[in-house]
């Protein structure tokens, strides 16, 4: 179950790092505010070194769902030592299907400080509704050598709720 989870993340990253070079529909912003991290949020992976316990990315627990569909997420985020490009992607679920809807993207910034990332994206109108629905954050970095590899900063699933 655990390996299916990681490839379903790497898949939904690797995806969203894609569209993200293609067309980023958001950007980072610095922020001074602590954040503190939902108690019911599940860790999908580990920081990038051992013990380093800095890269984090929280997922905010309302979304916003507009009437034409357009979905907003947020959180923040840290990461160090990023050489290649950084991206912070999302995405969304609800109810039982499991099918996922990524929610555009955000590149990131390593600096070891902590940032506020907000994704949207459209979506069909009456695709989600508000209510409760999972999202998925994910602090991901391509190495390259060649082909980009995907690297994991941190990733989380976090349950929230849609507001319109």
């Amino acid at each position: 179950m655990r390996s299916i989870r990681l490839h379903q993340v790497m898949g939904a990253a690797a995806a969203s790092a894609a569209l993200l070079l293609a067309a980023p529909s958001a950007t980072a912003l610095s922020t001074t505010a602590p954040s503190a991290t939902v108690p019911s949020a599940t860790a999908l992976s580990q920081p990038s070194a051992p013990g380093d316990l800095a890269e984090t990315v929280t997922v905010d627990p309302i979304g916003r769902l507009a009437s034409d569909g357009t979905v907003t997420l947020s959180g923040t985020y840290r990461c160090t030592g990023g050489s290649g490009p950084v991206f912070v992607s999302s995405s969304l679920s609800q109810g039982d299907t499991g099918v996922r809807k990524g929610v555009g993207g955000t590149t990131a910034v390593c600096d070891g400080a902590e940032h506020e990332w907000t994704n949207t994206d459209r979506t069909d109108p009456g695709r989600f509704q508000p209510g409760a629905a999972k999202v998925e954050a994910t602090v991901m970095e391509l190495r390259s050598g060649g082909l980009p590899l995907p690297m994991f900063h941190a990733a989380r699933e976090q349950a929230v709720t849609l507001v319109g």
